[in-house]
């Protein structure tokens, strides 16, 4: 059975890590991204 965890409040997301290879346009930062609407995919090969 999974053990519960007190709820510690608001936790903020690390920022994408830098020299990420980014397809289809620039790189971005999570507070340039901030009241967008973002859909994420993530594959992995294997």
């Amino acid at each position: 059975m999974a053990t519960l965890v007190p709820y510690a409040g608001p936790v903020r997301a690390p920022d994408f890590p830098p020299g990420l290879e980014w397809v289809g346009g620039e790189a971005r930062t999570l507070r340039g991204l901030r009241g967008t609407i973002v859909a994420l995919d993530f594959w992995t090969y294997g």
